[in-house]
């Protein structure tokens, strides 16, 4: 008789992590607080236009082919190659930047403000490229047991990297470059692991590697959701039981294991291995009571960013908006020391706008735009109130309209604000913290809450904030390793 085995949560850490447990004969039954599957990636359907909630581009692509072809399933997802992968508008610049992946490309873009540009970014990203080549295998792809384990792989990643452990991100691009907006451009990744350029050891320097050379930026035909859909459906054809609408809240255990966990309305969910998708330090903390994990213990840890999103509907085509955009301001250093640690609204914003409806006509009506802007702000450690939610909506839409040339107010036909409150609550994300615990040497790897737990002998994790980290392809790399663990322990 196969095993049965409970994920809480429906993040696609969770989807991937169930895809490749039936593959292997287990009966996978799935309970998730939200409405609907996705986790972070979902969608939001209002007003005849269709949104992604979360993310809206991916890089390492062959992440998501390595997980059907495990599977021994076709790749039901139309990738989409982003090229340019961003734009970039400067508050005291007329004319956008293309970060286009062609080196030629860009540097005819960065002609006027950086000499020898290709010869630069041909240099920087050689190092990047070894910095990734060196680590994706020794270091991310693989379960720790204990921190001893982390340090005989560290010892076989080559000294010549080891200035970059103690070298931002920002001083590692001002040893490459002079223009201020080419290392504030190349910095942006950094924002992506919930941090800023001058926080981030420079060895993550390897997602300029990522984006521009190794494997570009994607999206999804039909929407980021069509993830979530495909491999849903793909799941229930297997039998595996979706139960939305369902938090758990509690747990009864007999010493290392578990006999059944419990929702909100006092049902036991009970299973022979249980895989944890919500967040790996809070769910220590706040269901299974560690003292290691206690409120005031996890407050002290280095959490991402908190999102705050518009999905905006709005008549009319604008020419002045591409897929992807960037919005920054002219005090970049200022902004990156302070945004995290506000307790009030930023003045002058920085944000990231999506517009799906320049490549996916069928998310928006004829005629019209649908767009997603993000604005990253301090987390509910330091702005507990967001009441204030309008008037920063408002704040961002009226800037962006003058920068665009395109009244976004007038002509908005629909409008949803989720902010960091409202991602908490939604998704139980610790503090609204939109991407887990951040990226610090002192929070990757074996460093990180472990994706066994540590009393509990059938209880897993998986996705943002254990192993090995964020970001779509890599929760989708965390799903094989829990996956691993599952299988090792049912040898024994």
């Amino acid at each position: 008789m196969s095993k049965k085995v409970l994920i809480i949560g429906s993040g696609l850490g969770s989807l991937a992590t169930a895809l490749r447990l039936t593959k292997h004969g287990y009966q996978v039954e799935i309970v998730e607080k939200h409405h609907q599957a996705g986790g972070r990636l979902n969608q939001l359907k209002k007003d005849g236009f269709t949104f992604d909630v979360g993310p809206s581009f991916f890089s390492m692509s062959y992440e998501f082919t390595e997980l059907f072809d495990y599977c021994n399933i076709p790749n039901p997802l139309q990738m989409n190659e982003l090229n340019p992968v961003y734009t970039v508008y400067f508050a005291d610049k007329k004319d956008p930047y293309f970060i286009y992946k062609e080196l030629d490309k860009l540097a005819k873009e960065f002609s006027k403000i950086e000499e020898n540009f290709e010869v630069k970014a041909k240099k920087y990203l050689k190092k990047a490229a070894e910095i990734f080549h060196d680590t994706e295998h020794v270091i991310i792809k693989r379960n720790y047991d204990n921190l001893f384990q982390y340090a005989v792989s560290l010892a076989t990643v080559p000294m010549k990297h080891s200035p970059l452990l103690v070298r931002s991100m920002w001083t590692q691009l001002e040893h490459h470059f002079d223009s201020n907006d080419v290392k504030v451009i190349f910095s942006l990744v950094a924002f992506f692991l919930g941090s800023t350029p001058f926080d981030t050891p420079a060895v993550y320097s390897l997602l300029n590697y990522t984006e521009l050379q190794h494997d570009g930026y994607w999206n999804i035909k039909g929407g980021m959701y069509k993830i979530v859909e495909e491999i849903q459906k793909i799941l229930i054809n297997r039998d595996v039981k979706f139960h939305f609408n369902t938090e758990i809240v509690d747990i009864k255990n007999s010493g290392k294991n578990i006999d059944y966990f419990v929702d909100q309305n006092g049902k036991q969910w009970k299973a022979d291995i249980y895989v944890c998708n919500s967040d790996a330090a809070a769910f220590r903390g706040q269901i299974l009571k560690r003292k290691k994990f206690t409120k005031p213990k996890l407050d002290k840890k280095h959490w991402t960013l908190a999102p705050f999103t518009i999905y905006l509907g709005v008549k009319g085509k604008i020419n002045n908006l591409h897929h992807h955009n960037y919005f920054l301001g002219t005090n970049f250093k200022e902004y990156a020391d302070n945004i995290f640690k506000l307790t009030v609204n930023p003045e002058k914003p920085y944000y990231y706008v999506n517009v799906p409806s320049k490549s996916n006509e069928d998310c928006a009506p004829e005629g019209c735009e649908n767009i997603f802007i993000l604005c990253p702000v301090p987390d509910r450690r330091y702005k507990h109130d967001w009441s204030d939610r309008e008037e920063l909506a408002a704040n961002i839409l009226k800037d962006l309209s003058k920068r665009i040339d395109f009244d976004l107010i007038e002509n908005t036909v629909s409008k949803t604000i989720y902010a960091p409150d409202d991602w908490e609550k939604m998704f139980n994300l610790y503090q609204g913290s939109g991407l887990g615990l951040a990226h610090g040497l002192n929070q990757v790897a074996a460093m990180r809450p472990k994706n066994k737990d540590e009393k509990l002998d059938n209880l897993y994790y998986v996705g943002a904030s254990t192993i090995p980290g964020t970001g779509l392809p890599i929760v989708v790399i965390g799903s094989k390793l829990v996956t691993e663990r599952i299988l090792e322990d049912g040898k024994r």
